[in-house]
């Protein structure tokens, strides 16, 4: 551990957070706030990145520890949240919108495990 590496995943975890600003943003101008659906897209975005990016440093297509701290560590993980996600669900139950809550919960769950799964498996196929 070096302070070279704490400055690779600062500058990521920035360019997440504020990726993952700019996409709450657009989806509250689009969909506004009846639904989290920010939340879904940024998580089903990561999951689908972080399955992909795994695959490739798993098959030494990216080989320097950079894009792990930059793009893994940092940027996806300031871009995705499991907070928000948690706080999104709660809001809906306090409010009784069960179903809403419902389906955000399992489409988190299974659009992020698909999407990992894609990323991971389908994904490296196109490029390796």
């Amino acid at each position: 551990m070096n302070m070279a590496s704490f400055g690779w995943v600062a500058l990521g975890g920035a360019l997440g957070a504020c990726s993952r600003y700019a996409i709450a943003e657009i989806c509250l101008l689009l969909f506004g706030r009846g639904f989290p659906i920010a939340t879904l897209t940024v998580n089903v975005v990561g999951s689908l990145g972080i399955g992909f990016l795994v695959a490739l440093v798993e098959q030494e297509v990216l080989l320097h520890a950079a894009w792990r701290q930059v793009v893994i560590i940092g940027f996806l993980g300031a871009f995705t949240t499991f907070s928000t996600f948690s706080m999104d669900n709660l809001l809906l139950l306090q409010q009784q919108e069960y179903l809403k809550a419902a389906v955000n919960m399992f489409a988190n769950l299974s659009l992020c495990m698909l999407a990992v799964a894609i990323g991971f498996f389908w994904l490296p196929k196109l490029v390796v």
